[in-house]
């Protein structure tokens, strides 16, 4: 680890000041120190927001909910209000890491958690998204876990959150707050596709703060939740998740949303499965037919083939439980 200085402000200003200095935030330390440790990042200075007012879960008119950027991964899955009215969020959350770890880690940082790539961690390895223009070892190394959906010449990292997956199916909203004062994202264009330029992974401005997110009011009754599948039970990234909501009234699918993790450089909406859903009657045929759209547009590498049929099974899967047609 490199030398830095650590400053730990008392007030979202101060804090603002020396992030605009070029300090990097850090509250429960669970990515960054990681980083640091391993000397793929190495900032000059560490600001410390943990004791920053940006806490608290709450109800927002019409029934949506704004989770504060420093509310921990645990208390944000127990949450009442999270677990009643979006439990896809509750059990992404679970299902991500460990009790430890999520006792410790942000919502804000988990949403800006940087991909496990073993390239990427691997300061003697080319990787584009470290030091771009170095290359990308992956799509000539082993590539099991890298992406399907979204990649590009320069890229083929996934992004590692599960919660991101459910925001994403959630279309909730990012708030922010910077030198220029506050300002709000659509959560499906926070994250960046790498493109040409895979060190840029967010839309954040150099200093600004991530203060909540919010999932805006949906239809009710709203049923929803989170499948992740991986190679082992617990402790373990996805090599393919889906999340899903879907609003069923006099036994029409009025709304669907549906989102995939584990196989896209950002959580990837399913466009083309919802809307195979909208506007027709639950049944085993429509899920499996669905589903069948998951993996369209992908591009598979040489060693992960396999998560086209993948992505296909468990959407489907999800689909048949979050809907009620088993």
């Amino acid at each position: 680890m490199f030398p830095f200085t650590y400053t730990r402000p008392t007030s979202t200003p101060a804090a603002l000041a020396a992030g605009a200095s070029g300090g990097r935030y850090i509250a429960g330390g669970t990515t960054l120190v990681d980083l640091m440790r391993e000397t793929v990042e190495r900032p000059d200075s560490v600001v410390d927001i943990a004791g920053l007012p940006l806490g608290g879960v709450t109800a927002t008119r019409g029934g949506g909910l704004r989770i504060g950027a420093l509310v921990s991964m645990t208390d944000a899955a127990r949450h009442r209000l999270v677990r009643t009215a979006y439990p896809v969020i509750s059990q992404a959350l679970e299902l991500s890491a460990s009790p430890q770890l999520r006792n410790m880690a942000s919502i804000g940082g988990n949403i800006l958690q940087r991909t496990r790539c073993t390239y990427f961690r691997d300061i003697s390895a080319a990787c584009n998204k470290r030091e771009p223009g170095s290359g990308c070892a992956a799509r000539e190394g082993w590539n099991r876990t890298h992406a399907i959906l979204g990649t590009s010449q320069a890229c083929v990292a996934t992004h590692p959150s599960d919660l991101a997956v459910a925001l994403t199916a959630l279309d909730a909203t990012v708030h922010l707050i910077g030198s220029a004062g506050t300002r709000q994202v659509a959560f499906g264009d926070f994250l960046l596709q790498p493109g040409a330029t895979p060190h840029r992974e967010n839309a954040l401005r150099p200093g600004e703060l991530i203060t909540a997110v919010e999932i805006p009011a949906h239809p009710r009754p709203l049923s929803s939740g989170y499948l992740k599948v991986r190679d082992r039970q617990s402790y373990e990234f996805a090599l393919t998740s889906a999340a899903v909501a879907l609003h069923i009234d006099g036994g029409v699918i009025r709304t669907a949303k549906v989102a995939a993790g584990g196989v896209g450089t950002v959580p990837w909406r399913l466009r083309a499965v919802e809307r195979q859903l909208v506007g027709r009657r639950p049944t085993p045929q429509l899920w499996a037919r669905a589903a069948g759209h998951a993996a369209d547009g992908a591009r598979p590498l040489a060693h992960n083939r396999f998560k086209l049929g993948l992505l296909e099974r468990t959407v489907e899967r999800q689909l048949r439980v979050v809907g009620g047609t088993r």
